[in-house]
């Protein structure tokens, strides 16, 4: 998006990243992760540094992830700036998560990391979230930290709600006439499927609502197999991989409400892309969720780390979901509306001219590079 964007806008675009070279020996898999190591680490700097001396002095380059801060050091005192979409495996490595414990290896990749991304003058956050916790590992005040949110890169449109139930059906083969739960996200340990599902089975449990579930996604963990396998209502939970942009937002418009009780995000896409297709949308009160749902959405607490409290916490987020459930015509279409207006923030054109701005800034302002 980045790249193409510039392009829009009349600016030169040379897109880098390491060459497998090792990395294509026929060797074990086990041992082809090793072999890529060397083609980033040691053969990508080695080019990268021939290539930059022979680039004009006032080269602008954009680090599109702070994870390339182990590259930030060959340009730290060229125009420079680094985006930075989330913070959470950084968090992870210090033991911030009770639900993702890191080995030893990966603390220590995160703090190479870390020492390469403090060399860095200018940033880009995706959220006012992300640039707190950045603000929490950087030793200094940078020049420029800003907060640009990101811009939906897919169409989204009011399709006629029964014709979308109608195709989504017929893709999945699942009667979606009545309805739906919905949930997009694969099985990193913060999207929490399983609380999904916990508060998929309290709902049910209370017997006046039964909606299926679908979950959207990659293939389910065995903690996600197991947990559906245990559930009482596991013939009308399904899993659905593979699933095309155009599908996609059919079951976004389509769904009676959109369940996403994250533990934690960087920005959280989904809740703009529910919200854009007109969906209703459930989401945990912490931000950056809020930051992204702003007043248009429901908001349920964060799923607790202990056994003792998660059936008090998925009873309760339930009873916010069977509320979604039974708004009338008149409340559904008033936070329907809501977040339209919300979603407008968050437009790509008005993402990359902000960018733009923020480079050029950088660019013919010398202090701050």
């Amino acid at each position: 998006m980045l790249a193409d964007g510039m392009k829009e806008r009349g600016h030169e675009v040379d897109v880098w990243q390491p060459t497998p070279l090792f990395y294509k020996f026929s060797i074990a898999p086990s041992f082809k992760k090793w072999l890529g190591y060397i083609d980033q680490y040691f053969i990508f700097p080695v080019q990268s540094r021939r290539r930059i001396k022979m680039l004009p002095p006032d080269t602008f380059f954009v680090f599109t992830d702070h994870a390339l801060g182990p590259w930030v050091s060959l340009v730290k005192n060229r125009p420079h700036i680094i985006h930075c979409h989330d913070f959470l495996a950084q968090r992870s490595a210090l033991g911030e998560f009770k639900e993702n414990r890191v080995g030893l290896s990966g603390r220590l990749y995160q703090s190479l990391i870390r020492r390469g991304y403090r060399k860095g003058k200018n940033f880009i956050s995706v959220s006012d979230k992300t640039r707190g916790d950045l603000h929490q590992f950087l030793t200094y005040d940078p020049p420029i930290s800003e907060v640009v949110y990101n811009g939906l890169n897919m169409q989204f449109e009011e399709t006629d709600i029964e014709y979308a139930k109608k195709m989504f059906s017929q893709k999945t083969g699942i009667d979606l006439s009545a309805g739906y739960l919905l949930h997009v996200g694969g099985n990193q340990w913060y999207k929490n499927r399983l609380g999904v599902i916990e508060i998929y089975n309290a709902l049910r449990r209370q017997g006046d609502i039964k909606l299926p579930l679908l979950l959207i996604g990659t293939a389910p963990s065995d903690e996600l197999k197991k947990a559906h396998e245990l559930s009482a209502f596991k013939e009308q939970i399904y899993f659905l991989e593979n699933i095309e942009d155009k599908f996609l937002r059919l079951a976004y418009r389509a769904a009676s409400a959109f369940l996403f009780p994250s533990l934690a995000e960087g920005f959280g896409w989904p809740i703009a892309e529910a919200m854009a297709s007109g969906c209703p949308v459930i989401t945990t009160n912490e931000k950056p969720m809020t930051e992204v749902a702003g007043c248009s959405a429901f908001f349920i607490s964060r799923r607790p780390s202990t056994k003792e409290q998660l059936e008090e916490w998925a009873a309760t987020a339930a009873d916010v979901v069977k509320k979604v459930l039974q708004l009338n015509t008149k409340e559904r279409q008033e936070i329907i509306q809501k977040g339209f207006i919300n979603i407008e923030r968050f437009a790509s054109d008005k993402a990359l001219n902000r960018i733009e701005k923020i480079y050029q800034e950088i660019y013919y302002n010398k202090t701050v590079l």
